[in-house]
């Protein structure tokens, strides 16, 4: 009996320590966040995990296709916020994340209405992703889709939206989301599908680029559908009340 307890006791000490050993390292993980966060205050990414994601698959495709995985790149320059258009901050927001300066992180409102949504069609139909959650992919997490994966998704966005301002996720935001098959940020894009500058990017091109955000390898230079179109006209009206920071 005493030998019982004692397994017992033993067994318990262990199972605690697991515990303890998987909180701790939940913590330093974290805390990587977090410092990976504060540094971006004053720094620029030159890649993401997202982006390293994808280049990998480029690469591996391109090996496949007998040539040379290294010549693979991805098209990305960074460019400064003060050199993109207003017209294209007004339309990702208007099309992404109409609260974008009211919410910390979560759009609480945007989730219940997409649970709404998605339980009277009886499917997801609608996702309620802010531009800071986006952002927190991007940078950080893998695409696979999992309730871990969007929990630490919603822990890092609300450490970029304590430790920037929305003026800088936005930057980062426009600099690392993807426009195309290889094309990452403002810039790429501007370039690629309009030949033009980010500055220089008109509303309907703007609103044309906002519009193919949630599938952007889907729509190659100058190709449309009438969904796109009527998404593009949304998002122009839109446009017109948008806030930016």
């Amino acid at each position: 009996m005493a030998r019982r307890r004692g397994t017992a006791r033993a067994a318990a000490r262990l199972a605690g320590a697991v515990l303890l050993a998987g909180a701790a390292a939940v913590l330093l993980v974290q805390f990587w966040f977090l410092a990976q966060v504060l540094w971006l205050a004053r720094n620029d990414p030159a890649s993401t995990a997202f982006m390293d994601a994808r280049l990998e698959t480029l690469r591996a495709r391109a090996a496949l296709a007998g040539k040379h995985p290294d010549e693979t790149r991805l098209a990305h320059v960074w460019v400064p916020y003060g050199r993109i258009s207003p017209q294209l901050k007004r339309a990702v927001i208007a099309a992404e994340d109409a609260r974008f300066l009211e919410h910390a992180g979560l759009d609480w409102e945007a989730i219940e209405r997409a649970i709404d949504k998605n339980q009277k069609r009886g499917r997801v139909v609608a996702g309620a992703s802010t531009i800071t959650q986006q952002l927190a992919k991007n940078l950080f997490l893998s695409g696979e889709r999992s309730w871990i994966r969007k929990a630490q998704e919603a822990v890092i966005a609300w450490m970029l939206e304590a430790t920037l301002s929305k003026r800088r996720i936005l930057e980062l935001y426009l600099n690392v989301a993807e426009w195309g098959e290889g094309v990452f940020g403002a810039q790429a894009a501007a370039e690629v599908h309009f030949g033009t500058h980010p500055g220089a990017l008109s509303a309907r091109q703007a609103a044309w680029l906002a519009a193919v955000l949630p599938s952007p390898r889907r729509y190659a230079r100058g190709y449309t559908t009438p969904y796109l179109e009527r998404r593009v006209e949304v998002i122009l009206q839109r446009m017109q009340s948008a806030r930016i920071p």
